[in-house]
């Protein structure tokens, strides 16, 4: 597919020839019995997967009992969607023509996720949301500018959100324009490909990565890497795109963890060794509607030249030994259990170019005790007479002329750069000081996107929501902002509270690392079915990482102000504004 080809400078690809022969061989199957590790029978290490005229798939003998999703890939390899141009044919066919074909109506409802395009069935009938591939958080203003004129064609079907993976997702596509937003998305250095399903996800690193002041590492060179393995530089890499289920990587460059390592499939966190710099790893960090887990040590490091082909041989040894079963037990960390981390890590060093992995080191960079900064609002670079300047997008929702307006403030006041946050807001860096107080008097950031938000909204964070996700129990997006705006009536406070809001138990909107989170539910009241919520209560983000746990279950929406005010007043120094008032 030479049109979807993309050129890289030497900059954002640096050392990339090291890793130009990188290539997925399933390993010899020997039984292992680690130190530590309960014997693994030999039969159960022997990979599920094989390799078929360029593509990984399913071996007969492990097909029975797997899931839906498994046997769509099955009878057609998504890829070839991508790699072998199928998405321009489907474009053609009327959709329906393609609801008259199992086949082809898997293609939109399933297959198309691995060029990142979701069908919005149940609530946007033909309309497709696209996910962006953003290693690190990092746009430029030519692509946010395209993606502007993409969404702006369909008027109001169409926008975009900043995602809590750090990147963009834009709304109201339909198929037949999908081939040539592809190539627009080419022409700019982006890509949709592999970013759905039994894909990774978008590699998340510091959105302060190169300009700010404490960084541990600029993480922008590795996250690059990690993109461009695993789309093989946006032709697309079948090595890891047959995954039991999705996975999510992280590199960690600040004191603040920004990066939520602990919710992630593998994290590399910073640590040197020997004198060499290098990383720690974490591995099976994940949420799901059955289970949540924090990720857990594998006591490996591995020096900063092995980022790309440590991330290769976890995931080879995921796609090799994962099970195909019950998609709520696919996760990766479901197999870190069955083998044992020994068991899991063997599996690793098998798969290593040397088959070798070195054990944890002791000297972790990453500082303990490290107080949270805030990046919203104007703060100093690293360099000399430069500022960032974070803005708050509410609940990351954006139309096509705020991102012309974000495109043109980027190019007049900073670099021509933005950077994306898992919180679902937007940095500007690289502003002169001297440009400023003209940046903060824009109206865009007067009357839209806030340096200085209220301090219940600055931290909300929310989910798609039923108004576009199928999979969604409740409207979250604008419910969290009409909630948030009366709970600030009644309660006054003064520190920081994370609000995360999500639709459902998949929990895109990480209820579980919240300080209060809400997962919706259908509830009863008075006799009637009405949208509701589970609450809860606890979550921590940064050193002293935790899970919430659930507060309080079924509550309806329409009932949940004073139960915050409560949680507010008890947990998080909040005054009623009726007693504060009193007492002025």
């Amino acid at each position: 597919m030479a049109s979807f080809s993309v050129k890289f400078s030497a900059t954002s690809l640096p050392n990339h020839k090291r890793f130009s022969k990188l290539h997925a061989t399933p390993p010899q199957t020997v039984a292992v019995a680690p130190s530590g590790a309960a014997e693994i029978a030999s039969e159960r290490l022997e990979p599920r997967v094989e390799e078929k005229d360029g593509y990984w798939v399913l071996k007969e003998k492990f097909r029975q009992g797997i899931n839906p999703a498994e046997k769509a890939k099955i009878e057609k390899e998504p890829m070839k969607l991508f790699m072998e141009n199928g998405i321009e044919d489907l474009a053609k066919i009327s959709l329906e023509e393609i609801e008259g074909s199992k086949l082809t109506k898997d293609d939109i409802d399933v297959r198309l996720k691995w060029l990142g395009l979701f069908h919005r069935r149940k609530h946007h009938y033909g309309r497709f949301m696209m996910r962006l591939k953003l290693p690190n958080g990092v746009t430029t203003s030519s692509q946010t500018r395209y993606l502007a004129s993409v969404i702006r064609k369909y008027g109001k079907d169409g926008c975009a959100d900043v995602t809590t993976r750090q990147n963009w997702q834009i709304r109201g596509v339909v198929l037949p324009d999908v081939p040539e937003i592809l190539k627009g998305l080419d022409e700019v250095g982006l890509t949709s490909l592999q970013s759905g399903m039994d894909n990774v996800r978008n590699p998340v690193g510091n959105p302060l990565a190169g300009i700010d002041p404490h960084e541990i590492v600029d993480t922008r060179p590795y996250t690059n890497l990690l993109s461009q393995y695993v789309t093989a530089n946006f032709r697309g890499n079948p090595a890891v795109t047959n995954l039991p289920r999705k996975w999510n990587v992280c590199v960690i460059g600040s004191h603040d963890l920004y990066e939520h390592p602990q919710i992630n499939d593998l994290a590399y966190m910073p640590a040197t060794k020997d004198g060499r710099f290098g990383f720690n790893l974490l591995v099976g960090g994940f949420f799901s509607p059955k289970r949540c887990a924090e990720a857990v040590p594998l006591d490996a490091w591995v020096p900063a030249d092995d980022v790309v082909p440590v991330c290769k041989a976890i995931l080879e040894a995921y796609r090799d030994l994962g099970t195909r079963g019950n998609r709520q037990k696919t996760r990766m960390m479901w197999l870190v259990d069955e083998l044992g981390v020994e068991g899991f890590r063997a599996e690793v060093v098998k798969r290593m170019p040397q088959q070798k992995l070195d054990r944890e080191s002791t000297e972790d960079l990453v500082q303990k005790q490290w107080e949270r900064r805030e990046y919203l609002g104007v703060h100093p670079q690293k360099q000399e007479g430069y500022s960032f300047v974070g803005l708050h997008i509410p609940v990351g929702r954006v139309q096509a002329d705020d991102m012309d307006e974000l495109a043109r403030l980027a190019d007049e006041y900073g670099s021509g750069e933005l950077r994306l946050t898992v919180e679902q807001n937007i940095i500007i860096p690289n502003v002169k000081n001297s440009k400023i107080e003209a940046l903060l008097n824009e109206p865009l950031l007067k009357n839209r996107f806030s340096t200085d938000p209220p301090i219940l909204m600055k931290n909300l964070v929310a989910c798609t929501g039923n108004q576009f996700c199928g999979q969604a129990i409740i409207e979250t997006k604008a419910r969290s902002m009409k909630i948030t705006e009366e709970v600030q009536l009644l309660v006054s406070i003064t520190q920081p509270v994370r609000m995360h809001w999500t639709g459902c138990p998949n929990s895109c909107a990480q209820v579980q690392v919240a300080d209060i989170g809400f997962m919706g539910c259908l509830t009863r009241k008075e006799g009637k079915t009405v949208e509701g919520a589970d609450v809860y209560l606890g979550g921590r983000i940064g050193s002293d990482s935790h899970l919430g746990d659930v507060y309080k279950k079924s509550v309806p929406c329409e009932d949940l102000v004073p139960i915050i005010v409560d949680l507010l007043v008890d947990n998080f120094g909040a005054v009623p504004r009726e007693r504060e008032e009193a007492e002025d």
